[in-house]
């Protein structure tokens, strides 16, 4: 069976295709690319078979459904494509940012979920409305092709009220949902299981913190085998600090803002969701650029990499307090994967806890990342967010 994996955005659509094999949990890729600029002069479609180099073809994408009427053409294509027909094809999986309190899990998409997710829209207005126009485009090309979505929120559903209310007027909660309720859920998901793996345990058994760490970023706590806290809350800004969002701040200081500066709620939601974080910090949102200019004795690159990992080890610290103890801590994403100075220097305050780096394996960017004496267990596992939805719309339809 060929999967499609979709995640639709308001001017692009990024797809990847897998094959599931003779049985589940031998699934490899076949294609993956981009369309972009949907709706705008200059439209491309990105396209690329597994292991060989993309290639970009500029074409006239007018809206949604034009855009993946080109990527099935395209995976269909007698020379380029990897189906010989649209009869190959068993299911989409969509990638959803925001399900409420409706969704705990993946589920097949039919009107009653079509209609709870415009409800979400209310809690996620720049990425609900695109993730449906990929959903309603799909459904129009192939009405009959079962679709499914997979939730960005759906793994942090299981955090108990004390860690997911707000202090706030109940009303607010009760009348407007306004409450934690996290990201980057598939992620986390994804490699607190690959974790457990790792060390021949279940996932019950254990006490993990997961590190999500890209231009985005946030920190999980499992518990029991389900998440019970992350640092992302009623949005993604929350947290730790990311590259061009501020991440966790005093939360009359947007209020103070407005009232001092005469800004409106938006030119401050710009502020600290694209203006903020290292941006602000060092003029650089990448953290390679940062690393780079630190190396070259940029002070502001230095102090922007010390913010960002302090910011980081607040949240394992409050974390491995709120489980009382932990037992293996995850790195994953394009930071936690990659960078090995930034691993080691965001663990190296919790000797307390008995974590021991092993320097040559952290450099040599192996899984295990400690000693085998470390009392806790350090990690660097490749997530794999496209996978985890190929795997849940195959289970769910099959």
């Amino acid at each position: 069976m060929k999967i499609l994996v979709i995640n639709s955005g308001s001017s692009s659509i990024k797809f990847k295709l897998y094959d599931t094999g003779d049985a589940a949990g031998q699934f490899h890729a076949l294609c993956e690319g981009q369309a972009d600029r949907i709706g705008i002069d200059g439209s491309t479609l990105a396209y690329a078979k597994a292991d060989e180099p993309k290639e970009k073809f500029f074409i006239d994408l007018t809206d949604h459904k034009v855009a993946i009427d080109a990527i099935l053409k395209k995976l269909t294509d007698a020379e380029a494509g990897v189906l010989s027909g649209l009869e190959e094809l068993g299911g989409v999986g969509h990638r959803v940012v925001h399900g409420g309190e409706d969704f705990t899990g993946s589920v097949v998409i039919d009107r009653d979920v079509i209609k709870a997710i415009e409800r979400n829209s209310m809690l996620a207005p720049l990425h609900n409305p695109p993730n449906l126009m990929g959903i309603k485009a799909m459904a129009s090309l192939l009405p009959d092709m079962p679709q499914v979505a997979v939730f960005d929120t759906a793994v942090h559903q299981s955090m108990p009220k004390k860690a997911y209310l707000y202090a706030l007027p109940r009303a607010q909660y009760k009348e407007y949902k306004i409450r934690k309720y996290g990201f980057h859920g598939t992620s986390h998901g994804y490699v607190a299981q690959k974790a457990a793996e790792q060390l021949g345990k279940d996932l019950k058994d254990l006490k993990i913190i997961t590190c999500h760490l890209g231009n985005g970023g946030s920190l999980a706590a499992f518990l029991d085998g389900v998440s019970v806290d992350t640092s992302m809350g009623f949005t993604p800004l929350d947290g730790i600090i990311m590259g061009t969002r501020s991440g966790t701040l005093d939360p009359y200081v947007p209020l103070h803002i407005m009232e001092s500066q005469e800004l409106k709620p938006a030119q401050v939601s710009t502020m600290m969701n694209k203006q903020g974080g290292l941006l602000a910090i060092s003029g650089r949102s990448d953290m390679r650029d940062n690393v780079q200019g630190a190396q070259e004795g940029d002070a502001d690159c230095a102090l922007a990499i010390e913010m960002f990992c302090y910011s980081i080890q607040k949240y394992i610290g409050s974390y491995a307090a709120a489980m009382n103890g932990v037992d293996c801590i995850v790195f994953t994403a394009g930071v936690g994967e990659n960078n090995a100075m930034l691993r080691e220097k965001i663990l190296e305050n919790f000797t307390f806890l008995g974590v021991e780096v092993d320097a040559a394996k952290n450099n040599a960017n192996e899984t295990v990342l400690t000693t085998e004496a470390s009392k806790v267990t350090a990690l660097k596992i490749h997530t794999n967010e496209e996978l985890v939805i190929a795997l849940d719309t195959y289970n769910l339809i099959t």
